[in-house]
């Protein structure tokens, strides 16, 4: 990818076949299918890429096991369908990223030999809707092989466990991937550009987007031919921005994530939880609420989940426990104002607004982003007026996919000198493009040393981030980058003044825009802690900037 400036100056010197707004899942799938097709194109998204709900996400690529028991439940065609459609396509994630996405065996415990029939007639079920997508079939585990396996789980009552495989993914990371393909293949991107307004032809067609310059504070124009809303849970006002007459169609509810600490088990896995880069992820909830919400993991919501997490386990964990967490909007499609949220359908609709032209996305998953992008260009190449061709996405390597195998970090280790802990994390995140990353360690030594003693994460992968994946804040490399304020908000704190010092060199932030971005920083995750009733860290002040990385 280009520098943000770099990336700004061609957008605005060019008119476009198609603007795609909104830089998370959906509207990065969008970008790349349409400009594989043939359509010039440019991704603009309003905060950092995947800042939203696409980072916010429980990590699965999956057909949605729930989702199938309200179908069958429900006789729902519909939802039996979905779950049928997301089968298949969460095998087009693992093999399009494979260092980013991967098949995992979850254990659904059982307490009772009625349960178990129920699991096993249910997961048989998703195995046969798999077809040939199945990853692996569905099975009985004994009470001593789960104990064994699974030593923190409360043994009373315990029968066995049902062993199914889903898809596991980085969702953050899988939407860089996105967004670097489609930038590879010709198209432009940029973060931070919000949609202001839209000027209209004399016809009331969409000819051109107002887009306000997070940074600059200017404004600046961007004419394209077609405009595509993929803006999840904001949908809705981009919507009434282009015809304020359009209805709202949305009923956004937020679900939130807590990751805590886990003992060492034999093979990492957790009951009632996801095994996820060292932690247990624990989610999700699934409530109501307005667009405008502010999307901070709150306390009553965290001891909720304990609630249903600790009677599974001998040692119950606590709120203070807790590490880090996430939260984000679903954009669920209404479906009439009486039926709850939890029973609305995952699926997705694409919209065309007959007076201005502008195509939305609305609703949908992770998992099912590259079908729903499908149809979105589908719509695009009909509304203007040439032929519908095929989608090249269903099998194309995604950035990183390119060298990668299961076994890749060994030879960085060897070849660069790194640790084994700090190989593995770049194959994970960067897949083939860590020789890039270890490559800037080579040629500049002290960019080989750890952000944090302890933690994989090195100063060569914040550097990557700030030039070649368009980061712009502390936040950005931290929360989504390289992935450490997922794992731990204070020791993301506590790494800021190093990923700091970086942007300073790459970016020539004074001393004073140093410190202000520290502290800004500083008082989110003090914001996040205080939500979940935790003690606040110190605030770093700039005399612990002679402390981290010092290039000369």
């Amino acid at each position: 990818m280009k520098r943000r400036a770099e990336a700004l100056k061609q957008i605005t010197a060019h008119a476009f076949d198609l603007c795609v707004i909104g830089g998370g899942a959906t509207g990065a799938g969008c970008a790349l299918d349409a400009q594989l097709r043939g359509l010039k194109t440019v991704l603009l998204e309003g905060a950092d890429f995947a800042a939203a709900a696409s980072s916010a996400s429980t990590k699965l690529a999956h057909g949605g096991v729930r989702y199938l028991e309200q179908a069958v439940k429900k006789l729902d065609i519909a939802e039996y369908r979905m779950v049928q459609r997301a089968l298949r396509e969460r095998l087009h994630m693992l093999q399009n990223a494979p260092h980013l996405a991967h098949a995992v065996e979850f254990l659904l415990p059982v307490f009772s030999w009625s349960q178990a029939f129920y699991y096993r007639t249910g997961m048989k079920l998703y195995d046969w809707l798999s077809g040939d997508a199945r990853l692996s079939p569905s099975r009985f585990l004994r009470r001593e092989e789960v104990l064994r396996r699974m030593p923190a789980l409360a043994p009373e009552r315990l029968r066995g466990a049902v062993a199914y495989a889903d898809g596991q993914f980085d969702d953050s990371r899988y939407a860089f991937a996105l967004i670097q393909t489609f930038v590879a293949s010709g198209g432009e991107a940029l973060n931070y550009a919000r949609v202001a307004s839209f000027a209209k032809s004399p016809d009331g067609r969409l000819a051109a987007g107002v887009i306000d310059d997070g940074f600059s504070k200017q404004r600046f124009i961007v004419r394209a031919r077609a405009f595509v809303n993929a803006t999840g849970a904001a949908s809705d006002a981009v919507r009434q921005m282009a015809n304020p007459d359009a209805a709202k169609r949305l009923r956004p509810t937020k679900g939130v994530h807590i990751l805590l600490p886990v003992p060492k088990t034999e093979d990492g896995r957790v009951v009632f939880a996801i095994p996820w880069l060292g932690r247990l992820l624990v989610g999700t909830t699934d409530d109501e609420v307005a667009p405008e919400t502010k999307m901070i993991l709150l306390r009553q919501e965290a001891e909720y989940l304990l609630r249903q997490l600790n009677p599974y386990l001998a040692t119950s964990f606590r709120p203070e426990q807790i590490v880090s967490g996430i939260s984000g909007l679903r954009p669920l499609v209404a479906a009439g104002k009486g039926r709850n949220t939890k029973e609305l359908l995952r699926d997705h609709e694409v919209e065309v607004d007959a007076a201005t032209g502008l195509i939305s996305i609305l609703g949908g998953k992770w998992t099912t982003y590259r079908l729903m992008a499908e149809e979105t260009i589908d719509a695009v190449q009909g509304l203007l007026g040439g032929p519908v061709t095929s989608c090249r996405t269903r099998e194309f390597p995604l950035a990183g996919a390119a060298g990668y195998w299961s076994g890749a970090w060994r030879e960085l280790a060897a070849k660069y000198g790194v640790a084994d802990d700090t190989a593995r994390h770049l194959a994970q995140k960067f897949g083939g493009a860590a020789e890039e990353v270890l490559s800037l360690a080579r040629s500049e030594p002290a960019l080989a040393a750890r952000l944090l003693e302890g933690l994989p994460h090195i100063h060569a992968e914040v550097v990557y981030a700030i030039r070649n994946e368009m980061a712009m804040t502390i936040e950005d490399v931290l929360a989504r980058r390289i992935g450490l304020q997922l794992y731990d908000w204070r020791k993301a704190l506590h790494a800021a003044p190093a990923v700091a010092s970086q942007f300073a060199r790459e970016l020539g932030w004074t001393a004073a825009e140093t410190q202000q971005a520290i502290a800004a920083y500083a008082e989110k995750i003090n914001d996040f802690l205080a939500a979940l009733g935790l003690p606040a860290e110190p605030a770093l002040q700039a005399t612990d900037l002679r402390t981290t990385f010092d290039p000369m």
